[in-house]
Formats: C-alpha cells, sequence, structure tokens
C-alpha cells in the first residue's frame, strides 16, 4: 500500500515517517475529521427546528456560543418585590406616626392632636375597604397594619391627654381588651364586605388573638390578684386559645391560637409547679395541685376535640402528667420526705390501668407513666452510683479494718444521698411493672432486660439503704452474682438477658472484691468464690468467654491476696501469680471454642505481666519469671494454630537470659547478643531447608547481625588485642563459609567486619607509614585513583559506544 501523504511531503521533504509516525498522523486527521462532522450536524439540526418554526426567528449563531441580547435572569419574584415594598412603607409609617406622636405632639392642643389622630386613623383603616373592592390585597394588607398600629399611638396618647391620672394597669387592661375587640371586629367586617368574593387579610384577627392574651392578666394583676391568680388567670387565657384552635378553620388564626395556647399553657403549669415546689403547707399545696388538675383538665379537653391523633397523645400526656405533678405536690408537704418518691411513683404507675379509650388516648397514658417510671429511676440513680463506686476507696486502705455498717462500707470517700432509703422499693417496683405491662413481642426482650437491670440496681443498694452488717452485705451482693452467673448458664448464650445478666455479675464480682478489701479474710473468702462461681459458669458452657477470664482475673487477684497475707514479698508473690497463666495455656489447650480460648489466653497473658510487673524489682527472680513465662509460651506454641506464640517463647527466653546477665553484672556484649545469635541462625538453618529460593539476608542476616555489630563497636573501643583477634577470626571463618556455599550474607557481613578489624588493628602503623612518606606521596596516589577511575569510564564508553554502532548495522 503506498505511503500517506502528510505534511512533510507536502514541504517537499524526503525524509521518509516511519510506520508509527504515520499512524499518529492518521489518527490526528481523523479526530479533526470527527469534530468538524459534529458541528456540521449540529447547525444542520439547528436550521431544520429554525425552518419548521418560523414565526420565531433567531439570529444565526453557532451552537454553544453566547446568545447575544439574552436578558439576565431575574433574582427576585414580582410578588416578593411587592411584598418587600408594602412591608417598608408600612414599617416607615408606623415610625412617623411614632414620631409624631412622641416627639411633636406637644405643638398641638387638646382639640387638634384628637383631630389629627383620629382623622389619620380612620383613613387609614377605611383604606383598605377600597383596596380589597380594587383586588389590592396586598397593598389592603399592608395599610391594615398601619391602621392596627395607629389604633395603638391613639390609646397612648388618650392616656397621656385625657387619662393620665388612671392607674396604669387598670389602663393597660382596658386599652388592650377594647383593642382586641376593635381589631377582631375589624377583620371580620372586613371579610363581610359586599363585592365578588372579597378575601380576608390575615393580619387583623390573629392580632387581636395576640392582644387578647393579655386582658385577663392585666385585670387580674390590677384587682390585686397574687400568683395563684394571675397562674389561674394564664390557665383559662390558655385554655381560650385551646378552644379557638381547635374550632376556628382560618389558617392564620389557628396558628396563632396554637402558639399561643402553648406559650401560655407552658407557662401557667411551670408557674403552677413552682408554687407547688414552694408551698410549705398543706393549703399552699392544694392550691397549687388545684392548678395543675385545671391544667390537666384544659389537656383533658383538647384530647377530647383534637382531630389528629398524634395532638391527642400529646394532650393525653400533659394531661396526665399535671395530675401527678398535682398529687405529688400534695404529698410532699403531707408524708415524710422518704415516701415523696414512692408516692409520686405510685400514681405514675397507677395510670398503667387505663385499659379503654382511644389508642391515642392510652398511648398518651402509658407515655406518661414511662416517664414518672423514668423520673423515679434518675433518682436513684445518686445510691446506685454511690452502692457501685463507692467500694473503689478501699483500694487506698486495704485490709484497714471492719466498717461499722455497710453503708459506711460505701462511703469511705462518697456521701450517702439523702431519702435513699426508699431506692430499692422504687427500683423493684419500676421492674415489675416493666415486667407485667410490656406485652408486645418486640419490646418484650428488652423489657425483661430492664428489669432484670433494675433488680440487680436495687440488690445493689438495699445493703447500704438498710445499713445490713458489713458481712450481710458481702453475702447479698456476692449471692447477687451467684443468681446472676446461674440465670446467664440458663439461657441461651446469644440473648439479650443472658448477656446482660453476665455482664451484671461481672461487674458486681467487682464491686464485691472492692468491698471485700477493707478486712484479709473476707478478701481471701470472696476472692475464692467469685473465681469458684465463674469456674462453674463457664464449666456450664453458656457464659463461658466471659465467665472464664472472670474466673482467671479473680485467680490471680487471689494469688496475689494469698501471698501478701502469707507476709511474701512482691517477687515472690509473682511466682505464685504464675499460676494463673499456665492455668489458662492448658486450659486453652482443651477448649473447642475459639472466642473462649481467645479469651482465656489473653487473661492469662495479663496475669503474666502482672507477674512480671511484681517481680520487676529484683532481677534474680525476675529472670526467673521471665523463663517461666517463655517456657509457658513455648507449650502453648506447640499447638499447630499458636506457632506465632514460639517467637514470643524466644524472646522471653533472650530477656531471661540478658536479665540474668544484667544480675550478675556481666557487661561482655557477646554474652547478651549470642544467646540472641544462634537461635537466629537455627531459625535460619530451618527455613534454608524449607524454603531453598529464600534469602540469606533473610535467614542469616538478623542473627549475625545482632552479634557482629555489637562487637565490631566494643572492638573498636577495646585497647586489648584479644578481642580484635577473636572478632577477626570469626569474621574470616565466616567469609570462607560464605564464600564456600556462595551465601552474600555471611560473605558481605564477614568481609566488612574483617576489614573494619584489620583497618583498626594496622591504623597505627598506617599512621607511621604517613608521616615517614613525603608530602607530595598523598596527592599523587590520589591522582593515580582518579586517572584509573577516568581511563575504566572511558572504557565504558566506548565499548557502549561499539555495541551501538553494531546493532545500527543490524538494523
Amino acid at each position: 500500500m503506498p505511503p500517506f501523504v502528510t505534511p512533510t511531503t507536502l514541504l517537499g521533504m524526503t525524509h521518509s515517517p516511519s510506520l508509527a509516525q504515520e499512524l499518529w498522523f492518521l489518527d490526528n486527521e481523523l479526530r479533526q475529521l470527527d469534530a468538524r462532522r459534529a458541528q456540521l450536524l449540529t447547525r444542520r439540526a439547528w436550521l431544520v427546528a429554525a425552518l419548521q418554526q418560523p414565526a420565531r426567528p433567531a439570529p444565526p449563531v453557532w451552537p454553544n456560543g453566547p446568545a447575544p441580547g439574552a436578558s439576565p435572569r431575574p433574582e427576585a419574584s414580582a410578588p416578593g418585590v411587592q411584598n418587600l415594598l408594602l412591608l417598608l412603607g408600612g414599617v416607615l409609617l408606623t415610625i412617623a406616626a411614632m414620631v409624631f406622636t412622641l416627639v411633636s405632639w406637644g405643638h398641638l392642643g387638646i382639640a387638634g392632636r384628637s383631630l389629627v389622630l383620629g382623622a389619620v386613623t380612620l383613613a387609614v383603616l377605611g383604606a383598605p375597604v377600597a383596596l380589597l373592592r380594587r383586588g389590592l390585597r396586598s397593598t389592603a394588607e399592608s395599610v391594615a397594619g398601619l391602621g392596627l398600629a395607629l389604633t395603638v399611638l391613639d390609646a397612648y396618647a388618650l392616656h397621656e391627654t385625657v387619662f393620665s391620672a388612671a392607674d396604669g394597669t387598670t389602663y393597660a387592661a382596658a386599652a388592650s381588651t377594647a383593642l382586641a375587640a376593635v381589631w377582631a371586629a375589624y377583620g371580620t367586617a372586613l371579610t363581610a364586605l359586599p363585592g365578588p368574593a372579597p378575601l380576608p387579610l390575615r393580619l387583623p384577627r390573629p392580632a387581636a388573638l395576640a392582644v387578647a392574651q393579655l386582658p385577663l392578666l392585666l385585670w387580674t394583676v390590677a384587682f390585686g390578684g397574687g400568683p395563684f391568680t394571675v397562674t389561674a388567670a394564664v390557665l383559662l387565657t390558655a385554655a381560650f386559645d385551646a378552644a379557638l384552635a381547635l374550632r376556628i378553620s382560618e389558617r392564620p388564626v389557628r396558628l396563632v391560637a396554637v402558639v399561643c395556647a402553648s406559650a401560655t399553657g407552658g407557662w401557667g403549669v411551670l408557674s403552677a409547679g413552682l408554687l407547688s415546689l414552694a408551698a410549705s403547707g398543706p393549703s399552699a399545696a392544694v392550691r397549687a395541685g388545684a392548678l395543675l388538675l385545671l391544667a390537666a383538665a384544659i389537656a383533658a379537653g383538647v384530647a377530647r376535640m383534637a382531630p389528629r391523633a398524634d395532638l391527642v397523645t400529646g394532650a393525653t400526656v400533659a394531661g396526665a402528667l399535671c395530675v401527678v405533678a398535682a398529687l405529688g405536690g400534695v404529698l410532699r408537704v403531707s408524708v415524710p420526705g422518704i415516701w415523696v418518691v414512692p408516692g409520686c411513683l405510685a400514681c405514675g404507675i397507677a395510670l398503667t390501668a387505663v385499659r379503654r379509650g382511644p389508642e391515642a388516648v392510652r398511648r398518651g397514658v402509658a407515655l406518661a407513666s414511662a416517664a414518672v417510671q423514668a423520673v423515679a429511676v434518675l433518682w436513684s440513680a445518686a445510691a446506685v452510683l454511690v452502692a457501685l463506686l463507692g467500694p473503689a476507696a478501699w483500694l487506698r486502705h486495704v485490709w484497714s479494718g471492719v466498717p461499722a455498717d455497710a453503708r459506711a462500707a460505701v462511703t469511705a470517700d462518697i456521701p450517702w444521698p439523702p431519702y435513699a432509703v426508699t431506692v430499692p422499693l422504687v427500683l423493684i417496683a419500676v421492674a415489675a411493672t416493666v415486667w407485667a405491662t410490656v406485652r408486645d413481642a418486640k419490646w418484650r426482650p428488652r423489657a425483661h432486660t430492664a428489669a432484670l437491670t433494675l433488680t440487680w440496681a436495687a440488690a445493689l443498694v438495699v445493703p447500704a439503704a438498710l445499713r445490713l452488717p458489713y458481712v450481710a452485705a458481702l453475702a447479698v451482693q456476692g449471692l447477687t452474682v451467684l443468681a446472676l452467673a446461674a440465670l446467664a448458664s440458663a439461657l441461651p448464650a446469644t440473648g439479650l438477658v443472658a448477656r446482660t445478666a453476665t455482664g451484671l455479675a461481672v461487674l458486681t464480682s467487682v464491686g464485691v472484691a472492692l468491698l471485700a478489701l477493707a478486712g484479709e479474710t473476707a478478701t481471701l473468702a470472696v476472692l475464692a468464690g467469685l473465681a469458684c462461681v465463674f469456674a462453674a459458669a463457664a464449666w456450664r458452657g453458656s457464659p463461658a468467654p466471659v465467665a472464664a477470664a472472670a474466673a482467671l482475673g479473680h485467680a490471680a487477684a487471689l494469688a496475689c491476696a494469698a501471698g501478701a497475707s502469707a507476709g511474701w514479698r512482691p517477687e515472690h508473690i509473682a511466682l505464685l501469680v504464675l499460676l494463673v497463666p499456665a492455668v489458662a495455656a492448658l486450659v486453652a489447650a482443651r477448649l473447642d471454642d475459639t472466642v473462649t480460648t481467645a479469651t482465656v489466653e489473653i487473661t492469662g497473658a495479663v496475669a503474666a505481666v502482672v507477674a512480671v510487673g511484681l517481680a520487676a524489682g529484683d532481677p534474680p527472680v525476675l529472670a526467673l519469671v521471665l523463663s517461666l513465662c517463655a517456657v509457658i509460651a513455648a507449650g502453648t506454641a506447640v499447638r499447630p494454630e499458636r506457632r506465632d506464640v514460639g517467637y514470643a517463647a524466644v524472646a522471653l527466653f533472650v530477656l531471661a537470659a540478658w536479665v540474668r546477665l544484667v544480675a550478675w553484672r556481666v557487661g561482655v556484649p557477646e554474652a547478651y547478643t549470642l544467646p540472641v545469635t544462634v537461635p537466629a541462625l537455627l531459625v535460619g538453618v530451618l527455613r534454608r531447608r524449607r524454603d531453598p529460593q529464600a534469602s540469606s539476608w533473610t535467614a542469616y542476616g538478623p542473627g549475625l547481625g545482632v552479634t557482629l555489630l555489637p562487637s565490631l563497636v566494643t572492638a573498636w573501643s577495646d585497647p586489648e588485642w584479644i578481642r580484635p583477634l577473636l572478632l577477626g577470626a570469626a569474621a574470616l571463618l565466616l567469609t570462607l563459609v560464605g564464600a564456600r556455599h556462595r551465601l552474600r550474607a555471611p560473605l558481605v557481613l564477614g568481609g566488612a567486619v574483617l576489614a573494619l578489624v584489620s583497618l583498626h588493628e594496622l591504623a597505627p602503623y598506617l599512621l607511621q607509614v604517613t608521616d615517614a612518606l613525603p608530602r607530595w606521596v598523598p596527592p599523587a596516589l590520589a591522582g593515580l585513583l582518579l586517572l584509573a577511575l577516568g581511563a575504566t569510564y572511558e572504557q565504558r564508553l566506548r565499548d557502549v559506544r561499539r555495541v551501538r554502532e553494531v546493532l545500527a548495522r543490524m538494523n
């Protein structure tokens, strides 16, 4: 096929492109043709569309280009601009009217003031009539708002001129009443205008409702009403708002009514609750309770008339809580303080007896009861935390003496909460209620878990709440651990209740172990009992992973306590603690469950670390402990799935040897490095036998480097001749072995060490020779070296050039 015509040939050049260059030219031309074709097709499609729509001609421009004369997109809609202008106009007119009334009022007489304000107000209030008939609703809305603001200014002007001697609160009550009535009538009148279906204004009647929140409250204050009367007035206002919100269909009025009902109702309930808390006698508590019952009655009315289920539920919750709060306020001043919370809880639990009525009402009652029970449990949490965390103080006072009773045992550093004697009763009552009332299959396991947790908390608090003897407290918590472990063993391990029971059992065991630290005998007995309980639970198999770890942990603590009781030193106690990792290794080898095996081995490792920490103060014993840990690790590594533990065993053996050498005050580095080198080289030999392709650097490099490098550093600073001689001989032997077997690591490391040792030994003589030579010899030697390197470099370049020429001739 003839060659393709390229730009090079067009220019008259005789150079013939290669195949790759010609292919590149072809691809480039094809891409340009494709781009031009797509552009022409786009233009054709646009022309076809323009011919099919002759009534809408467009300028002949290429697609994808900017359209000339295109108008920018408006950023605001016309109604939005209109409403903004009307709003700003109304605000400015209102400000102007206020300035006129407050500042320029004094320049006119009484007649002039009345004439100006009355005329302006009537004109502004009448303007929306004409505007609505013309269909200008937004403008009418703005003007109406200005008119309402002018009526407020009129009321202020009347007080300053005509009624200046009147009481401020009384006049405010009368003015707010009049304004609310006038604004409501004004909005109704505008709605009833004759004409082609006029639309009601959205401002006058909602504004009237907002002002209507003040009259009853202000009249009550004006007539000298006290806090109870004022709160009643607020609640009645909320009742009016709620009734209006439920009955009226106009959306703006209904929205304002809902907001006002919520605000005034919340204010009234809060005021009534504060009055109930501040009541010092039954009379005040009863009156505050009556206010709360009034709020409950309002909520009940809303729940009965509300059209939606969520509103019914919310109103029912609010009403039920108000009833409980009213009864609780009366109980607070009528019974001893320890029975206030149980009494309120009884009222909350009594709500669960409501079984009739709509579903939304029953749901609201159930939620209110749950809220009361949650508050009671939250109140009990302080005592539970003291009983749970208080025994930790005995870590600083181990075996300092048995406390007087259970409360003294948990309050060594933390005060006991007031009125906490009835905490167990509260927790048990809530647990029983949760257990009995939750029937749904989905929530039933969670209810059982919550009941179990609450019962456990009650058992934890009982000894301290009742001031039981110290031994009784230990017995109660020990039995709690036993019961929880038995329950966890009897249930499926994957169940929520079983997992919760296991966790609570472990948590309680820690607490009782801390509580037992007050006495020596108690500590030993409790730790032994806990180890046996969890060992038996692990043997049953259900909570095996956690129970086995807990049993080993308590056994380690028992070993420490037994050694301390025998008067042993910490480093000797470490030897006793090592029994725990040894038992853990033996047990783990017989287990089939991987999770339990892992937890047992981890717990044993932690116990071994504790033993090492105890023996850290005595190097000989520490070396023995490390050796025993290495033996345990080596025994674990015998199992096929735990081969990697063998590395830990080797490391522990080496560490034990180092500690022993330190104890013997050995300063020779080879004594520390050879115990590492020998096992490392053996491992390297075994690896090379299994994998002949393995690198000698991987197999032998680490082991050789561990000994050679420290010995070389020591030899350079050693004035004697024995170490350099031995190190040089070893390096020579290593070099010969590497050369014999063609292994890079021994050859390079041995040769390098041999050269450095020889250089170190010959250095004094070299210095003498250097001093004896003339000063021109070193530069001459350096010059010769550079010349030799240059010649070698030139030779290499010439060889490369020859190879390139040969390849060119072959092409």
